[in-house]
């Protein structure tokens, strides 16, 4: 079984994520195979690099990825990127996903991704919500969402400058995500993640409880 896990940016999903683990499910993480592809030496780099130009690479070679932000969030090239990186790295989610499932046929996959639902939309990955069994989304209210990335990225001395600055880039991601009462009618499985961790986690484990149950998996068979 193919499971989406998505939510916007501070939603919380790498949290359900870890809940889900914990009961036996294989994760998938999007973004740690696309800072994987995203190293010197690696086809994405270089595509990356010879579409942007050499403003994206740091003297010693690597990305500089706040620089790569800037250009995708704040001057509208974010397509750009993702027309890149969506491909190659959806490829190896399923090449990874076959390897778990040639060992375990009954497994349960999740891929955890902040833009199933975007990659579609925008046509970077045409109908890829369609390849998943099902879709679990991780909700939070914008303001909570941008607290949690604030609380994140921002060492605990940070400056009033820094706080606004690392702000506008929060809701500048968010503006580019599509809302999450866009997402909520097509998600089989929702996750409030607005209060306290343990009700989170009972959401989670009840998500997870009902996926093994399905047939064709370890606890549904």
């Amino acid at each position: 079984m193919r499971v989406g896990l998505t939510g916007s940016l501070g939603s919380g999903k790498t949290t359900v994520a870890a809940i889900l683990r914990e009961r036996g499910l294989d994760i998938l993480e999007a973004d740690t195979l696309a800072r994987e592809m995203m190293q010197p030496g690696q086809e994405v780099f270089a595509q990356i690099a010879e579409h942007f130009g050499p403003t994206v690479v740091r003297p010693d070679g690597t990305l500089d990825r706040p620089r790569l932000a800037t250009l995708a969030f704040s001057q509208g090239r974010l397509n750009e990127l993702n027309r890149i990186v969506h491909p190659p790295v959806i490829a190896e989610q399923e090449r990874r996903s076959n390897e778990i499932f040639a060992r375990d046929p009954r497994a349960i996959v999740v891929i955890e991704s902040a833009l199933i639902f975007e990659a579609e939309a925008w046509g970077t990955v045409p109908d890829w919500r369609k390849r998943f069994d099902s879709i679990i989304l991780v909700t939070a209210p914008d303001d909570l969402k941008v607290r949690r990335f604030l609380a994140r990225i921002l060492p605990a001395n940070a400056t009033a400058d820094a706080h606004a600055a690392a702000e506008r880039d929060a809701r500048r991601r968010l503006e580019a995500q599509l809302p999450d009462s866009v997402k909520i009618p097509h998600a089989d499985y929702v996750i409030d993640n607005s209060g306290a961790l343990e009700a989170t986690r009972r959401q989670a484990e009840a998500v997870a409880t009902a996926l093994q149950a399905k047939p064709g998996t370890e606890s549904g068979v």
